[in-house]
């Protein structure tokens, strides 16, 4: 009777918190919401998303260059850090011994807990001037900061994609083997097609925190809110134009920066939508069926 008390005290403290979780995420959507609607009902939500200048002094907000800013470094990041994170994550659980295992994996780990200001101030004192040498230009870019985004995010994702590999049973492994495949064939077609659902899940994540990072990206990127000609040119991120500009906002500039992270949000949202969307569909594409 008491163990029976006990589950039904953990279960109902559980759905609390759960539900504690999704109400402060509401409160804090709707707070966001509420303070930036004013900024879009003035300025037009078309002209405010699509809009190419953004000049509070004179009451001018558009922030579509941060957009392809904020974009545009994601991009980069993840075109450099999802190869590189998959194919450590498949040396970590299929290639590397126990050893070089028990080092690596730890060593990967504390880069994630590494704050985002030491990165950024790695790129100002060490990338910045190496690419300003050997690029031109001020070194100060989309691709300075998508370099630092890309270190940044690569210990989320190859820990998790490690995590996928290791979770699909030895009997896939023992299977492929007894059939004759070697051990790069059966990585390649048994194992590494049935972790992808959890690699898909590491690279939302890396995803997540690309767009999102702040510290870092001002510290690097340059901030000009204007659209790039090239990767080697400034660029502005969405959280930066927030973080740069809320310190002494007022009125309408207030409204427009909290109107930025609806925008913010609503790509984030999107971006969670369709790549889950398309994970979906190639899992019950897959022998007509999930995985």
């Amino acid at each position: 009777m008491a163990r029976n008390w006990e589950e039904f005290l953990v279960e109902k403290v559980l759905l609390l918190a759960a539900i504690s979780s999704i109400i402060i995420i509401l409160l804090i959507i709707g707070f966001v919401i509420q303070q930036g609607l004013p900024a879009m009902e003035q300025v037009g939500p078309l002209n405010f998303i699509f809009g190419m200048d953004w000049s509070p002094s004179y009451d001018i907000y558009g922030v579509f260059p941060m957009i392809v800013g904020s974009l545009g470094m994601m991009a980069l990041a993840l075109i450099f850090a999802v190869p590189l994170s998959i194919f450590g994550a498949i040396f970590l659980a299929e290639v590397a011994p126990k050893t070089m295992r028990r080092i690596l994996k730890p060593t990967i780990q504390t880069l994630a807990g590494i704050p985002s200001v030491i990165y950024g101030f790695f790129g100002l004192i060490v990338l910045v001037p190496f690419m300003r040498i050997h690029f031109g230009g001020s070194g100060f870019s989309m691709l300075t900061a998508s370099i630092i985004l890309t270190v940044m995010v690569l210990p989320t994702i190859l820990s998790i994609s490690e995590d996928a590999l290791r979770s699909i049973p030895l009997e896939y492994k023992e299977a492929s083997l007894a059939l004759g495949a070697t051990h790069w064939q059966t990585i390649k077609n048994v194992i590494f097609p049935a972790a992808l659902p959890g690699i898909v899940t590491g690279i939302i994540l890396g995803m997540g925190r690309a767009i999102g990072e702040t510290m870092a990206v001002i510290m690097v990127a340059g901030n000009t809110p204007i659209i790039p000609g090239s990767i080697l040119e400034p660029a502005r991120a969405l959280t930066s134009n927030i973080a740069l500009e809320m310190g002494y906002a007022l009125g309408l500039h207030y409204n427009a920066l909290f109107a930025t992270g609806i925008v913010l949000l609503m790509m984030i949202i999107v971006l969670l939508v369709v790549t889950n969307y398309i994970n979906y569909k190639r899992k019950v594409t897959v022998g007509g069926g999930y995985l």
